[in-house]
């Protein structure tokens, strides 16, 4: 399928600079491909949204971001400097945090002690963080010393997202916030993304509900069958709706 732009000159994508920048890049799972000749860019300051079907290969792009898989082909930068697939804890070292798909909390402790794995540096670093991070998702003020395994689903989404920004990451990336969550609890936590991309950090996020996530993104790229189909400024793909279904979709007649 021939992948359609609709991007403009202003999204700065195809340029060097500052932002995570995925070239050609092929990866998988034992030598096979599941994403190929992937190229995209996230820039500081912008969220970006990974749309697609199950299995199109979006859950497979974050982890190798993250350093988790190997690619096969290609490569990722983040701010000019490769992504280090032998020791994938540097990348944290270069801004990047992973909200994970499990959310990958630690069920035994508490809130604030999930938060405290977050934290990066010393001193006032760490107390910058963890008021940022509270600042930005201020419902858990109150549950700091609740136990994670007694949290609902969406206290413990924002409690996977707080760990994370703790970090005070340069560039976050959300695998499918509104996992098990009912669509009125997505509607309340996604707009966090906007807030977050508004302190200067990019997001890419990996999203199941299209049109919510078209609300609070400033670009999307469409996967389907480990390739991107589509890829647009949020107002565009708003604009071609059913283009983006046909993309969506993976049909093979697209004008």
């Amino acid at each position: 399928m021939t992948a359609i732009d609709l991007r403009d000159s202003a999204d700065g994508s195809g340029t060097t600079g500052s932002g995570i920048e995925i070239r050609n890049l092929s990866t998988g799972y034992g030598g096979v491909a599941v994403v190929r000749e992937l190229d995209m860019v996230v820039r500081p300051g912008e969220v970006v949204a990974l749309l697609g079907p199950n299995g199109a290969g979006k859950t497979t792009t974050l982890l190798t971001i993250s350093g988790l898989l190997k690619p096969l082909e290609g490569g990722i930068s983040i701010d000019g400097v490769d992504v280090d697939t032998k020791y994938p804890y540097k990348n944290a070292r270069l801004g990047l945090a992973h909200v994970a798909e499990d959310r990958s909390l630690f069920f035994q402790l508490s809130v604030e002690e999930n938060l405290k794995l977050g934290l990066r540096g010393r001193g006032a670093a760490q107390k910058d963080g963890l008021e940022q991070a509270l600042e930005m998702l201020p419902a858990l003020k109150d549950l700091l010393d609740r136990r994670a395994g007694l949290l609902s689903g969406g206290e413990q989404q924002m409690l996977a997202m707080a760990r994370a920004l703790a970090s005070q990451p340069k560039f976050l990336l959300v695998d499918e916030m509104s996992l098990g969550l009912a669509p009125i609890i997505v509607e309340r936590l996604l707009p966090i993304v906007r807030d977050v991309a508004k302190t200067g950090t990019g997001v890419l996020i990996v999203e199941q509900h299209v049109h919510m996530a078209l609300e609070v993104v400033d670009r999307a790229y469409v996967m389907n069958r480990g390739s991107i189909s589509m890829d647009g400024s949020a107002a565009e793909l708003k604009k071609n709706q059913d283009l983006l279904l046909a993309s969506y979709m993976g049909g093979d007649e697209l004008d």
